[in-house]
């Protein structure tokens, strides 16, 4: 039992006694080398923290597709410091009997110093620049004389092609072998080397002729006849050249924004046609009309002419129970109802023309409505009178980016034949085909023409052919060069605000989409400054059509608009709840758990030297 209790441990005094000593030389020293495995799992578990850090910024971050900001950038810098100009050749040529020599070179240097001077110097968006090109051949039958103002031109004028004889044919047969002439043997358009098409003005000059006639043809060419002076010959070829086939009948100082700015085409370069035949009372009686063949005769020649500048679709309805919504009064002097230019803001009644229909203009598209309406029997005939108090020959007026509206008075609005209609007519198409006429003058209007160049104060010019498509070729001409112009700008005016908008939202979401649709949108735009630089006027068009339809999606794309888009400390204000608590204990834990063994390992490191020293 002794040698037991010599082996027994201490009571728990001395035990506790000897573990104070030993807490006093625990600070300092340490024999045992500091373990690891605290640390190792410490920072295992920070380390999982921080590896799956990249996983969840992939799973919550915005795709952007890149946007080639910098191109456009360069787009936008060349069109404000050289604004689109498409080129131009125009072309006098002199049928007269014996050739000058010194001649044509006067003459051209004259025709050219007016036509600078009536285009002015500020650039017209669309225009012909100021470098077009002029020219000017005397031809007298054997031999021809030419100065092209130190310019070569490709389209060489045809010497002997035409005759003084032929002045005396009438003018469409004229307008059409001056085509014939342009053309030459292989029937298509010639366009200058230089690029741009080429305007021509023929004097065929007649002694035998009492009154000298100009005709502006339907074609690319106008002709004069008769005896002018040669100061008189210049003033007119200038104005011809300037005033119509450079800037669509409108004065130059009045084109420096463009035709192209007001034109009705819709965002997407789409216009709906939609013509309404509005019966006012169907008690009185009920009209119908023969469209769809009216429409293939006269309308699809004009939609097929305007493709370039917009993509036209033709849709019809007739609708009843329709009432204007302005008065009208009666009058003795013109034995009808009468309502002026003050009336027409309140004619449109909206609540009853349910015009709206169109199931094909959704989205950007332009709807034009085109209206026929025909009076109840209370008000018929019903009579627009105009500013000087004349009646309107045409009893039509137009609405600037709304359409056009014609009133058709039926042949009888006595009370009488009332009974008569009761069962429903159809217009005549002599009558159908009137109003049909008077619908493309509107939207000659609509698309920034003239709809008649005679009514206009126009003294000098004798006649100006119509074209069955309803728009001349130099007419389309100058649409397509102002449009082709005023798309560019718009597409890089869409273009720099999705830029601007995409770079001030970091956290805004770009599909891939957009990215495609931007680049597509730069090709096109620079295909039409290329096919402009060549003269290419309808592809030109066609291609900056193009370009402003793909801008417009691109800002307008449903992944733009549907999202709200936060910043960045809205987006760390999501997430920090979740993940700072326990990344927080984590971090820290690694901290301690750091501390710890570099302090253990510093009295392991003190225990060894004292070792060392003590051996």
């Amino acid at each position: 039992m002794a040698e037991i209790s010599e082996d027994a441990p201490p009571p728990p005094a001395a035990a506790a006694a000897d573990a104070g000593v030993q807490g006093e030389a625990a600070p300092t020293r340490r024999s045992t080398k500091p373990g690891r495995k605290r640390l190792f799992l410490t920072f295992s578990v920070l380390l999982s923290f921080l590896s799956g850090l990249p996983f969840f910024l992939k799973s919550t971050e915005i795709h952007r597709s890149p946007l080639p900001f910098e191109s456009i950038d360069a787009l936008s810098r060349r069109l404000q410091f050289d604004p689109p100009s498409l080129p131009c050749h125009f072309r006098a040529v002199f049928l007269r009997s014996g050739a000058d020599r010194t001649l044509a070179a006067r003459l051209q240097s004259a025709i050219a110093a007016d036509m600078g001077r009536r285009a002015g110097n500020r650039l017209s968006c669309g225009g012909c620049g100021r470098g077009f090109a002029v020219s000017v051949t005397v031809d007298s039958g054997e031999e021809c004389v030419s100065d092209d103002g130190g310019v070569a031109g490709s389209c060489l004028w045809t010497c002997g092609a035409v005759s003084l004889d032929g002045s005396g044919e009438d003018d469409s047969a004229v307008d059409e072998l001056l085509d014939s002439v342009m053309r030459g043997a292989g029937g298509k358009e010639c366009v200058d080397a230089g690029g741009g098409r080429v305007y021509t003005v023929v004097v065929m000059e007649k002694e035998d002729v009492e009154s000298v006639r100009v005709v502006v043809g339907k074609h690319r060419h106008a002709w004069i006849v008769g005896k002018v002076s040669e100061t008189d010959t210049v003033s007119i070829i200038s104005k011809v050249f300037v005033k119509y086939f450079m800037n669509g009948g409108k004065e130059g100082r009045g084109m420096e924004k463009g035709i192209g700015e007001f034109v009705p085409v819709g965002a997407d370069g789409t216009v709906v046609l939609s013509f309404s035949l509005l019966n006012a009372d169907p008690s009185d009686w009920v009209y119908d009309w023969e469209f769809q063949e009216m429409s293939k005769i006269m309308l699809a020649p004009v939609a097929k002419a305007l493709t370039p500048i917009a993509n036209i679709s033709i849709e019809s309805q007739v609708l009843y129970h329709t009432p204007k919504s302005s008065n009208s009064y009666w009058d003795e002097k013109y034995g009808g109802y009468i309502f002026s230019l003050r009336d027409l803001p309140f004619f449109v009644n909206s609540n009853e023309w349910h015009l709206d229909t169109s199931v094909t203009a959704a989205g950007r598209s332009k709807v034009l409505q085109f209206v026929v309406y025909v009076p109840s029997a209370i008000e018929c005939p019903l009579l627009l009178q105009l500013p000087n108090g004349e009646i309107s020959k045409t009893n039509s007026f137009i609405s600037p980016m709304w359409g056009g509206i014609v009133i058709w008075n039926p042949p009888q609005c006595t009370g009488d034949s009332q009974k008569k209609h009761l069962e429903g007519s159809t217009l005549p198409p002599q009558e159908l085909e009137k109003i049909f006429q008077v619908f493309i003058a509107q939207l000659r209007m609509l698309f920034g023409l003239t709809s008649n160049y005679i009514d206009s104060s126009e003294t000098e010019i004798s006649k100006f052919l119509d074209s069955e498509r309803g728009f001349t070729d130099w007419e389309l001409d100058v649409l397509f060069r102002h449009h082709a112009c005023f798309n560019l700008h718009s597409c890089v005016n869409t273009l720099e605000s999705l830029a601007k908008l995409v770079q001030s939202l970091p956290r805004m979401i770009v599909m891939d989409e957009i990215g495609k649709q931007v680049k597509y949108s730069l090709e096109a735009a620079s295909l039409a400054q290329m096919n402009a630089s060549l003269g290419i006027y309808d592809a030109s068009a066609a291609s900056s059509r193009k370009a402003k339809a793909l801008a417009e999606d691109a800002f307008f794309h449903p992944s733009i608009m549907s999202i709200s888009y936060s910043s960045i400390e809205h987006y760390f204000a999501i997430y920090m709840p979740f993940f700072a608590p326990v990344s927080l204990h984590v971090l820290l834990a690694a901290i301690k758990e750091l501390k710890r063994y570099k302090r253990e390992k510093a009295k392991y490191m003190a225990f060894a030297a004292d070792q060392a020293r003590s051996s």
